[in-house]
């Protein structure tokens, strides 16, 4: 993968002034887990006519690298139960990115870590909520942690730059495992994020803000065994990083609720439907599958319709967790 290129002025800058250099990419909306934070247990996925083409998103892809952009993380549902879809992985690594990255549950690790490695993924984020065999069953509905275990340990053989951990931590569900998680990071030389949930989708299983357990919480558990110092640390997202003096590693927060980070949102995320949303949290989109299927090959255009989304790139999110969900897309296919 080589450098982007460092002279260009920023071709995408919304009205705020903010410059968005990061695009998070879903390939498909199923997944092999369940998880209660993401989906509902019985979930209709979208027909294949109505998902992007994995030449369609490496043509979207390009446009947006084209455009300035530096940092392709690719989503899901869980991205690695798409068939071929390491073609993709191949195809934009060979843009002039300076990172593809990765977000999965690490079920299919074992088997891909190489090959995903080879393709030129510098970074990969893996979603563990629990080390405990029951309790993660429980959160993932259906997921096998041993799998999954076995799929990081996979990662870290064959030596990605960075390996991360992203946990998503409940209240009375596992926010009595926030020092083991951290502590597993630690041990591996591995970096750890913690997600509050987002009150994305009619989920059923709990109530959100019964559940709710902020970032300031979780770093008060992990001061009351490690010394946690402020960094200006980024990795390009929402996370505000802190140093574990102890051991090094870096624990991240990302806090949509207590800590909102929407002044310095630099992303978009384009769903596997083909919509470019312009706001996690807002309806803000352009459908980007018509303009590619109204004028294949058209890169000029695409281009243009991608700079003229940036004027309708909303200020930021209203997240309310004591309200119902007024976005009514789930996670898996808005795209982690």
């Amino acid at each position: 993968m080589s450098p982007a290129p460092a002279n260009l002025s920023p071709q995408l800058v919304d009205r705020y002034g903010r410059t968005v250099n990061y695009v998070r990419i879903s390939v498909t909306d199923r997944c092999d887990f369940r998880c209660v934070y993401c989906m509902a247990e019985e979930m209709t996925f979208l027909p294949r006519a109505q998902v992007l083409t994995l030449e369609e998103l490496a043509f979207i892809g390009r446009a947006f690298v084209d455009l300035g952009v530096q940092k392709i993380r690719i989503t899901g549902g869980e991205p690695l139960v798409r068939r071929n879809v390491s073609r993709l992985f191949r195809d934009l690594g060979a843009l002039s990115l300076r990172e593809l990255v990765l977000t999965t549950n690490g079920s299919q690790l074992p088997r891909m870590a190489q090959e995903l490695k080879d393709a030129g993924v510098r970074r990969i984020n893996v979603s563990l909520d629990s080390l405990r065999r029951d309790r993660f069953r429980q959160i993932t509905r259906v997921g096998d942690l041993d799998q999954v275990l076995a799929g990081i340990e996979a990662a870290r053989r064959v030596g990605f730059e960075r390996i991360k951990i992203n946990s998503v931590i409940l209240r009375h569900r596992n926010d009595d495992e926030i020092i083991d998680l951290v502590r597993y990071a630690s041990e591996r030389g591995m970096d750890i994020s913690f997600i509050e949930e987002m009150p994305l989708g009619v989920i059923g299983d709990h109530d959100r803000a019964e559940a709710f357990y902020s970032s300031d919480e979780v770093r008060r558990d992990i001061e009351r065994a490690y010394t946690l110092t402020a960094t200006a640390e980024t990795t390009g997202g929402p996370s505000r990083y802190f140093r574990i003096n102890e051991t090094g590693t870096r624990v991240g927060f990302i806090s949509p609720h207590s800590h909102n980070f929407c002044e310095s949102c630099n992303r978009v995320r384009l769903t596997v439907e083909g919509r470019l949303l312009l706001c996690l949290g807002q309806e803000h989109s352009v459908d980007l599958k018509r303009v590619v299927r109204a004028n294949p090959g058209d890169l000029a255009t695409l281009k243009q319709a991608i700079r003229d989304s940036m004027a309708i790139k909303p200020r930021g999110h209203d997240f309310d967790l004591a309200a119902q969900p007024v976005i009514f897309r789930h996670m898996n296919v808005t795209g982690g």
